[in-house]
């Protein structure tokens, strides 16, 4: 792989991750928790374990395939931003909600109810078209939005069991992770 490959991949990555390190979360224990949704990380998780299941360090996936990483990339570091800073100390690894919890409805929120899994979404896109051979990409596809999927009916389960018939109309307008498909 390029120099420049390594670049393109490190500060997309970097650039996702910051805003997770910088938000200040309070350490509230949650009103409402469902540790269930703690499968779809495992999920995510093996999905990008399929990614890597081969020796990317030793080819060049091209031009072409970098170009479309770095718009991936740039599109999951900017809903990561958007996402965790609207949320703020409400962010949380679990599924859950804290006793003060707000509907968050501005930002990236106005787009997707579930930013934060579209940007994943994104990453895994560019993580695949960097270091995925072509025929594993369908098996960690599946994976991922198993697991994607998993966690938003749980999260979407709670925020309804919160704001009731707010978070219903809101549901109808917004879709969950990828605008246009509910």
């Amino acid at each position: 792989m390029p120099v420049y490959g390594f670049v393109i991949f490190a500060a997309g990555w970097l650039a996702w991750m910051i805003p997770f390190f910088i938000v200040r979360r309070r350490r509230v224990t949650a009103a409402a928790k469902d540790r269930r949704a703690r499968w779809g990380i495992v999920l995510q998780a093996l999905a990008y374990a399929v990614l890597w299941m081969n020796r990317w360090t030793e080819r060049d996936p091209g031009a072409i395939r970098f170009a479309a990483a770095a718009v991936f990339f740039s599109i999951g570091g900017l809903l990561s931003w958007t996402s965790v800073l609207a949320l703020g100390r409400q962010w949380r690894i679990d599924a859950g909600l804290n006793p003060d919890h707000e509907l968050v409805r501005h930002g990236a929120y106005r787009i997707v109810r579930h930013p934060i899994y579209a940007s994943m979404l994104a990453m895994f896109l560019g993580t695949a078209s960097v270091v995925a051979l072509p025929t594993l990409i369908p098996v960690a596809l599946i994976l991922f939005i198993a697991g994607t999927e998993i966690r938003i009916r749980i999260e979407d389960r709670l925020l309804a069991g919160r704001f009731g018939a707010e978070f219903t109309a809101w549901r109808k307008q917004v879709s969950a992770y990828l605008p246009g498909i509910r």
